[in-house]
């Protein structure tokens, strides 16, 4: 069944799509506000963050395993990765 996924990773490993959070640059930021709490940061003083860069990812090698051709209202040419 054709699914679409929150993070990239999954349609590396065969899914069909995803469309979601950069993993790797919120990491980074997650990383970021750990440092600035244990040098003496309150976490209440902090900001809330929010995912900045999304990532579309498309595996055609999975689509073409289930006979499903995209339709021109998806440009793979958006996508940030496409599997073939």
């Amino acid at each position: 069944m054709p699914a679409i996924y929150e993070f990239g990773f999954l349609v590396r490993d065969g899914g069909l799509m995803s469309y979601g959070p950069n993993l790797p640059e919120t990491g980074r930021r997650v990383r970021d506000l750990v440092v600035r709490i244990l040098r003496g940061a309150r976490a209440a003083d902090l900001p809330l963050e929010q995912p900045t860069h999304f990532e579309f990812v498309v595996n055609l090698k999975t689509a073409k395993s289930i006979g499903l051709d995209f339709p021109p209202a998806v440009p793979l040419s958006r996508a940030d990765e496409v599997i073939k």
